[in-house]
């Protein structure tokens, strides 16, 4: 009889248990009850762990301010404080409502935030903690940023790109602006990071969120990222324990397993865990996973396992921090249990905090009837509560300050985010192969390159980067026959695979992709480079016949500046391989690449600049476009070799149809004389064919016996030799009428009259040498002082001509501006330009009486046919900046010596500034008194030029700055140079020296 009492009770006890934990809930007849853990925890304080340090302990107040808050506790508010339940800023006001309702009825302890937007979110955040008795934890996963679950913040590069750097200093810098950025939207936890170890290529949900495969590797960027975060004031959390790398399957789909033994889970999955526990990682996040070396029951997950929570994580890893769930909503350990079921068990392994509970209501139910039960005892609760009182002491939440909505988002996407993620991948993107040194590209002058886009996502930066460098011609064909015909005249060819850095999304090539890269491979010099996860390589099995071979891991505009800078060699190969690739390349394969000194591109920030102040360059072009000094402008600026500021700004013409754009190519005016001529005549300068006490006399045979035979170079290219400002040439080639003379022009092209000056105008071809007796004619100053005069520059272009028996426009061409890559410098553009691509810059109607686009702007230049020495460039900005690179590295660009260092002083030097003339030998030079080319910011050593167009390149070896602004001010009428009057280009280089920060 009294067993049967005893029977009758257990069942009747057992009833109650099983209803309790149904309220609110759907009965799924599949689901199994099981508890089975002990009521009492162990005492974790008291085991002697040495192998943590006691980061999680108190001072003296905070206990007192814990165990005050403890005992006020009604045991409903002590089983709240268990739940971070999921919240969204994207959602209606019936989710906010029922947040609310969790929070005031049932006290839960945190939120975890996901989709939404900053401001959106952190006015919720502050709505829910003004409701909450207690203040809440708040809790979100950003491995990659707060744009990982946020709209309109920033979004770093994955941890598997993170995981081919080699310098954890980056990796630290990363942790921290990730723990302002999160201290910032009020939140206490990320998430993050992944300390997963992805030995299976296949994982589904672990992946590019994982350093990779090699545990030393994984660990130290992690520890890196932790310390980085948690210097912040914000916890980081580990996950996912025991080790969710080895997988298959999704967890929020089902319940992946792990089959490893328990030595090799010790030896590999857990070596990130006790090195980070010994570093002072905060809090552990516990995996749903089906793991048999850890777990008797079958198919039991591990975030309710007992011996994996308690035995293993507490007691033999001696983890003192709190721990998490992962989200208890996942199908991998909701199809297990009931949600209150779920729940309890979570707790009674030895959880800490329940993550993304289903049901609350229904969980605190259970909860009260197990403890009424003597299921758990009070001692388990207090533990598990008072180390959340004692991280929320930790958090600041003692004294709980609401989160500031001014400047939000300003402050989340500051431009030191986007400097270091141009570092970032400056350190990550890895050679995987280099078949004759073909990285970096070298010798442009010989090369003649395409490009392919293979892959379904954007690639507009990495061509636009690419085009900066050369030439280089994007060929399409879904022919392959076809594709291969285009591409047979080519010496490289670039082939880009671009896949969308949408996480998760399928990265794997198609067979389809596989064959024509063996195709293109089989065919061409291929670079192939891979904007996509490492994993992406697996199907290719021959990599034989690819010469070169680049991982860039993700498709981001900056992943795909770099990448193109790495081409050109810009920067070196630096990264690492993180996961093997088949036996085709193993984990920390990497090749370096030599560093070309061309320019690159990055943010100001990381020259030591300010990008903020960089800014108000924009409202002074504004300035000068609205008021109609000129219809558009492009202007850059580079320091250390990087190009930190370009941008162009308005249109072609006050009509406003044509906007100005960086690849656009203006007519440079003067600037010729530095861009063109000048280089010519330093190389002449360092074969020692020419000195500075060369006389033009010696020079040039038609000055013999003139009244400048005696000017000696250095004078002559001081303006320091008397010569006349300019000569009216075109007086000379007109008829009574004052038009053009049928002498000297024709209406088309004849043998003798091929150099065209405009529309249906052409010039006799031997009008130069008429030129050219005019100035040996001309008359001189009597004494000798600072006279500027473009005849210089016209005088040294007849003997460069007559020197090497090569035009102008060729030498400058074959030894400068093919190597250089300066693909958009030309004399006489029109023969190689689209002519939309080209600004006009004046309608003439006083000689040629047309519009000017092509044609060059100044006269005299124009009566050479175009090519002359002191005019008849057309460039843009970034062509510029190469050239005076050059300059600023004496000689030198893209590891090619165009001529001696001693050869550019002797140019840069001032040899009569005693005398009150300012110039170099060629250069202008800073003012010596309060008014001259420049902002009066510019150093004493710095050099460059002005035009009359509206242009001015200008380059300082002291701040290592390089600047050119272009514009069309000339249009449509040449008058009055407002431009120079408002000192549009001089203020823009004041803002420049004040954006230097050291």
């Amino acid at each position: 009889m009294k067993k049967i009492s005893i029977k009758i009770l257990f069942t009747y006890v057992l009833f109650i248990f099983v209803a309790a934990s149904c309220v609110g809930t759907k009965i799924n007849k599949n689901k199994v009850i099981l508890t089975n853990a002990p009521v009492k925890v162990q005492n974790l304080d008291s085991l002697a762990i040495t192998n943590t340090p006691l980061l999680f302990e108190l001072q003296p107040e905070g206990n007192k301010w814990v165990d005050s808050v403890y005992n006020s506790m009604t045991l409903e508010e002590k089983f709240g404080q268990l739940f971070m339940v999921a919240a969204y800023s994207n959602k209606d006001s019936a989710h906010i409502k029922s947040i609310d309702k969790l929070i005031i009825d049932y006290k839960i302890g945190g939120l975890l935030f996901f989709q939404g937007g900053p401001v959106r979110q952190a006015k919720l955040s502050n709505r829910f903690q003004s409701k909450s008795k207690l203040p809440l934890f708040i809790g979100s996963d950003a491995e990659w940023g707060l744009g990982m679950r946020l709209d309109s913040t920033y979004t770093y590069p994955w941890n598997m790109t993170l995981g081919a750097i080699q310098d954890m200093k980056l990796i630290e810098k990363l942790g921290v602006q990730l723990g302002q950025q999160s201290k910032r939207m009020g939140l206490h936890f990320n998430f993050a990071p992944v300390l997963d170890i992805n030995s299976n290529p296949k994982n589904p949900i672990i992946g590019f969120r994982s350093f990779g495969e090699d545990k030393f590797k994984v660990t130290e960027h992690a520890i890196a990222l932790m310390k980085g975060v948690q210097s912040q004031g914000v916890f980081s959390t580990g996950k996912h324990f025991p080790g969710h790398g080895d997988t298959a399957m999704d967890s929020h789909k089902g319940l992946p397993t792990i089959n490893s033994s328990k030595e090799r889970l010790q030896e590999v999955e857990f070596y990130p865990y006790k090195k980070m526990f010994h570093e002072g990682l905060s809090s552990v996040m516990v995996a749903h996973l089906n793991v048999p070396s850890l777990e008797s029951r079958t198919n039991f997950p591990s975030s309710i396992s007992y011996n994996v929570v308690t035995n293993i994580l507490q007691n033999e890893l001696g983890f003192k921090g709190l721990i998490f769930t992962d989200a208890l909503n996942m199908k991998s350990v909701s199809d297990f249990k009931l949600p209150s079921e779920i729940n309890f068990e979570a707790f009674m392994a030895g959880n800490d905090v329940l993550l993304f509970p289903e049901n609350v209501p229904a969980a605190i139910e259970k909860f009260t009837l197990a403890y009424s039960l003597n299921l758990f005892t009070a001692e388990r609760l207090a533990f598990s509560v008072k180390k959340i009182l004692k991280f929320k002491y930790k958090a600041g939440l003692n004294s709980y300050k609401a989160i500031e909505t001014d400047n939000l988002y300003k402050e989340l996407n500051s431009v030191e985010n986007e400097a270091l993620h141009y570092q970032l991948y400056e350190n990550a993107i890895t050679v995987l192969k280099n078949t004759a040194a073909v990285l970096p590209i070298k010798n442009l002058d010989l090369q003649k390159i395409a490009y392919v886009k293979m892959g379904d996502d954007n690639n507009d930066a990495f061509v636009t980067t690419l085009k900066k460098y050369a030439e280089v011609t994007v060929i399409a064909d879904a022919n392959l026959d076809s594709l291969q015909a285009k591409l047979a005249p080519f010496t490289t060819v670039i082939v880009g695979y671009h896949k969308s850095d949408v996480a998760f999304r399928n990265d794997d090539m198609r067979a389809d992709e596989i064959a024509k890269i063996a195709f293109l491979a089989q065919n061409n010099n291929v670079i192939l480079d891979v904007f996509a996860k490492p994993y992406a390589l697996l199907p290719i099995t021959n990599y034989q016949n690819i010469e070169g071979l680049v991982v860039s891991y993700q498709n981001s505009a900056i992943a795909q500046v770099v990448s193109a800078e790495l081409i050109f060699g810009a920067i070196e190969a630096k990264g690492k391989l993180p996961v093997s690739i088949n036996t085709s390349f193993k984990i920390n394969d990497g090749l370096s690449t030599d560093k070309l000194n061309r320019l690159g591109f990055t943010l100001a920030e990381n020259v030591g600049m300010d990008s903020e102040i960089l800014t108000k360059i924009d409202g002074i072009a504004a300035k000068a476009i609205n008021a109609k000094m000129t219809p558009g402008i492009q202007v850059l600026v580079a320091r250390n070799g990087k190009v930190i500021y370009q941008k162009s700004f308005g249109y072609h013409t006050y009509d406003k149809t044509i906007k100005v754009q960086n690849s656009d190519i203006y007519d440079v005016a003067s600037l010729t004389k530095i861009l063109a001529t000048l280089p010519n005549v330093m190389l002449q300068y360092d074969q020692q064919k020419i000195n500075l006490e060369t006389t033009l006399g010696a020079m040039s045979p038609i000055f013999k016996d003139s009244n400048k035979q005696n000017i000696n170079f250095k004078d002559l290219l001081s303006h320091y030799a008397g010569l006349p400002a300019g000569i009216p040439f075109y007086k000379a080639a007109m008829d009574k009428s004052k038009l053009p003379s049928e002498i000297y022009f024709r209406k088309k092209s004849e043998d003798q009259f091929s150099k065209q000056l405009g529309d249906s105008l052409f010039i006799r071809n031997d009008f130069s040498d008429t030129i050219m007796e005019m100035i040996v004619k001309s008359k001189i100053l009597s004494k000798k002082e600072y006279k500027y005069s473009d005849l210089t520059f016209m005088i040294l272009k007849d003997y460069l001509e007559k020197t090497t028996g090569k035009t102008l426009d060729v030498l400058i061409q074959e030894n400068f501006y093919r190597s250089l890559g300066m693909n958009n410098s030309s004399f006489n553009p029109l023969t190689k330009f689209d002519k939309n691509r080209i600004p006009p810059t004046e309608t003439d109607t006083y000689f040629r009486r047309q519009l000017l686009q092509g044609y060059v702007n100044d006269l005299s230049a124009a009566l050479e046919g175009g090519v002359s020495g002191h005019a008849g460039i057309f460039s843009n900005a970034m062509d510029v900046a190469k050239i005076m690179e050059l300059y600023l590295q004496k000689g030198s660009y893209g590891n090619q010596r165009y001529f001696s260092e001693k050869t550019f002083e002797d140019f840069n030097t001032c040899y009569f500034c005693a005398a009150g003339n300012r110039r170099g030998v060629g250069f202008d030079k800073p003012q010596l008194g309060l008014v001259g080319p420049t902002c009066g910011c510019a150093s004493m050593t710095s050099f460059g030029h002005t035009g009359y167009t509206g242009t001015m390149a200008w380059a300082d070896p002291e701040t290592q700055i390089v600047y050119v602004f272009l514009s069309n001010r000339t249009y449509p009428i040449a008058n009055e140079n407002r431009l120079s009057k408002a000192n549009i280009r001089e203020d823009i280089q004041k803002i420049i020296y004040e954006a230097i920060k050291n």
